[in-house]
């Protein structure tokens, strides 16, 4: 049997060091990062032990009487150690359906973790899902992902537009915190004037993160005579680079400032990573294609992955 209990921040040290070690975890389940928004959700992360060792935890949040995968997360269900069995998984989802019933909850979303984002097989909690919650996928978002080794040329469209920024000599560079408020004019401009929204992450909430983790979170520019054309904001764990934000300026993206970034980026040498995430070009719940964006990453020659999310009566 397994105890199942919320989280508390006494368990910092001991949530942070089971997520260095699960085979389904990137950087962004440390409390370091999750609490950073803190004031916005109500967290109600649960840990599974098995004989006083973790086995398993959840990061979540409580949303009136839904218990959600994190919704300041992109994916995120429970992360497992190398060890964890479908055995394992299913009594661990029994026990947090109970768990659930005493604490007044009566149905949770949950947010899979994509399988490129995995060190070791870990779908022990999709067959959970089905045998134990009958769940069903209530959205099914698409991302677009390049195997780094075994790459698919770019299209013409994309090849044009390496040529031009290749003819007008723009530069690339790691830009750091020194530029993101560069970049993050041009992100935030975009964003508002095409879908009237802002960033998920506020400028100051990203400075913060990067400062948190300088290893994890990188920006990349591309630049001409020092000015800022364009650039993407990237998330790096062990098998996958993930493109949190990208923009270009109108002179950027018509001197072809991203097809030489990418181009570029695409070479470097990512040590285990070995996916390249562009991330999802859905909208909604899923039903809707961003297709203009599609094409684009499509063009770098991504193809589909999917970001699947289930619903369960608990």
């Amino acid at each position: 049997m397994f105890e199942i209990e919320r989280y508390t921040p006494a368990h910092k040290e001991a949530w942070d060091q089971f997520v260095h070690q699960s085979k389904n975890s990137t950087f962004l389940f440390l409390r370091d990062y999750m609490d950073y928004h803190s004031d916005r959700f109500a967290d109600h992360s649960l840990m599974a032990w098995h004989k006083g060792r973790l086995y398993a935890v959840l990061p979540a949040n409580l949303d009136g009487d839904t218990l959600c995968s994190h919704q300041g997360l992109t994916y995120g269900g429970w992360l497992m150690g190398r060890h964890a069995t479908v055995e394992g998984m299913c009594t661990i989802f029994k026990q947090m359906v109970d768990f659930a019933h005493q604490s007044g909850i009566r149905q949770m979303t949950y947010k899979a973790i994509p399988w490129i984002y995995h060190t070791y097989p870990a779908e022990e909690d999709l067959y959970a899902l089905y045998h134990i919650c009958a769940a069903r996928i209530t959205s099914r978002h698409v991302s677009s992902a390049i195997d780094l080794c075994s790459r698919m040329a770019f299209t013409e469209s994309r090849k044009s537009g390496l040529r031009k920024a290749t003819a007008r000599n723009l530069k690339i560079e790691e830009g750091g915190q020194e530029r993101l408020e560069d970049f993050w004019k041009i992100l935030e401009g975009n964003l508002f004037q095409r879908h009237h929204v802002a960033p998920v992450h506020t400028f100051d909430e990203m400075r913060l993160l990067m400062s948190r983790f300088p290893d994890h979170i990188r920006l990349f520019v591309v630049t001409d005579n020092g000015s800022v054309l364009g650039g993407t904001l990237l998330y790096l764990s062990d098998r996958v680079v993930h493109t949190q934000y990208i923009s270009a300026s109108e002179e950027g993206k018509a001197g072809g400032a991203l097809d030489l970034l990418f181009n570029e980026l695409m070479s470097y040498d990512w040590g285990t990573a070995t996916y390249f995430d562009f991330g999802r070009s859905t909208i909604g719940d899923g039903s809707e294609l961003n297709n203009s964006l599609l094409f684009q990453k499509e063009g770098f020659g991504a193809r589909a992955i999917c970001y699947d999310i289930y619903t369960m009566k608990l």
